[in-house]
């Protein structure tokens, strides 16, 4: 028997990573290969002619799974009965432009998007935040819409868990899917804390952890941090535009796993509300390592922190606090 289609939200779907995601949720690598999907895509006004250049792309395309298209300038009309919303759209920080005027631009557009999803989205939808600041942004958004559970907020940090374990996978000259369980702790921005602490390698012998084999703890505690977390920087530089293609295949890994799981034995980073775990901050949204069963996440729970992963744990946590204050300083 077909499956109902599931109604996925893009926001900012005229931008570039709204270019990038689309065809690929249409082609079933978010929620799999027999689910088919409605698409729901919002962008501004000036962004309504783009839009519809994208409209007509998906339509060009045939994808067999995608039953439908919704392009839309109206917040209303793109969140009403979506199960799943993410949230490309958001204001970008320009150059000169203080931290300040970023959030406030962020504290806007988030509260108004916050408050159509609270009224039209479907029951027990499921939100992932892109934009950035992420983990604010997807806290302004959980202040607004207090009918959505705050375990169904969530940010995107499987970016840079994924350019970890690509970091690792080149360091050691392994497949990308032998190396698991590295963990990006705390905000998505540069004070991230990349943590090969319990990471392992599956090698003919048997599963090895990343530290023994890398041999390196310099590197690991030194370079391989930077690079995690300056890689949208570097790629920017490159490119001359940020990483789209690759922030949207990690949006569609984190749905994919929050909604259909993880593998056994293998955790994620997913930025969720705090419960004060690790000593994290409560209350505000922090990236800990997860495990995914019938579509809720669990904090994975004993792992030892050492005195160095303190402190960097510490750091981004601090971050983030300031971030809040900031945040509902522009509220009010």
């Amino acid at each position: 028997m077909a499956k109902e289609p599931v109604r996925v939200l893009v926001t900012g779907a005229a931008g570039q990573i709204g270019y990038a995601l689309v065809p690929m949720i249409a082609r079933g690598v978010m929620l799999g290969a027999d689910q088919p999907v409605i698409l729901h895509m919002l962008d501004i006004p000036p962004a309504a002619e783009a839009l519809n250049g994208v409209k007509m792309e998906l339509v060009d395309a045939a994808f067999p799974l995608l039953k439908g298209v919704v392009a839309t300038t109206d917040v209303v009309e793109a969140c009403t009965g979506v199960n799943i919303a993410v949230m490309v759209g958001g204001f970008p920080r320009k150059e000169g432009m203080e931290r300040k005027d970023v959030m406030s631009k962020n504290v806007s557009i988030y509260k108004s998007q916050a408050t159509a999803l609270e009224q039209h989205a479907a029951p027990n939808c499921k939100v992932l935040v892109v934009a950035n600041p992420a983990n604010t942004n997807a806290l302004i958004l959980k202040e607004f819409a207090p009918s959505i559970p705050a375990k169904n907020i969530t940010c995107l940090t499987r970016l840079d868990h994924n350019r970890a374990l690509g970091q690792i996978s080149e360091k050691l000259n392994v497949q990308v899917s032998d190396v698991k369980n590295v963990i990006i702790w705390g905000n998505h921005s540069s004070t991230q804390y990349p943590d090969v602490n319990h990471a392992t390698v599956k090698t003919p012998s048997g599963e090895k952890p990343v530290r023994e084999l890398v041999k390196d703890d310099a590197w690991l505690n030194g370079e391989f941090i930077t690079t995690v977390q300056q890689r949208g920087a570097a790629i920017i530089k490159a490119r001359k535009l940020s990483s789209a293609l690759s922030a949207a295949s990690a949006a569609c890994d984190h749905i994919r796993d929050w909604v259909l799981g993880t593998p056994e034995g293998t955790w994620v980073s997913m930025g969720v509300y705090s419960d004060g775990s690790y000593n994290a901050p409560a209350g505000v949204i922090y990236s800990f390592p997860v495990t995914c069963r019938n579509g809720e996440w669990t904090i994975v729970q004993g792992l030892a922190i050492d005195e160095f992963s303190r402190k960097k744990l510490d750091l981004t946590g601090a971050e983030l606090t300031e971030e809040k204050e900031l945040a509902y300083s522009c509220l009010s």
